[in-house]
């Protein structure tokens, strides 16, 4: 009994971990500050620029230059969610591999 408790609370904890805001340090056009998101939108957001073939910096950087929030991080999660959605309703021919986002870590 003892280890089904251990277990769900370990289980418990890496869902917490996952889905925990994890503050993380970027630079912007030669300017240091902080994004606050989730592991599935930084894992996407850097899968993302690497699929477009640029860095993840300049990924920020485009993101912050054409927010219309004043919240860097709530435009990356946006961003995120505006690509995947673009994604999802585009239609795919046969033989079309559709990439699909690492959300696993």
């Amino acid at each position: 009994m003892f280890s089904d408790t251990l277990h769900s609370t370990e289980t418990h904890h890496n869902v917490a971990k996952e889905f925990a805001v994890v503050k993380r340090s970027v630079v912007i056009d030669g300017h240091k500050t902080s994004v606050s998101l989730e592991d599935a939108f930084w894992i996407s957001l850097k899968d993302i620029a690497l699929h477009q073939g640029i860095t993840l910096s300049m990924q920020i950087s485009s993101i912050d230059q054409m927010r219309q929030t004043g919240n860097l991080s709530s435009a990356i999660r946006l961003f995120v969610l505006e690509h995947f959605r673009t994604l999802a309703n585009r239609p795919l021919y046969i033989g079309e591999r559709q990439g699909a986002p690492s959300l696993v870590p």
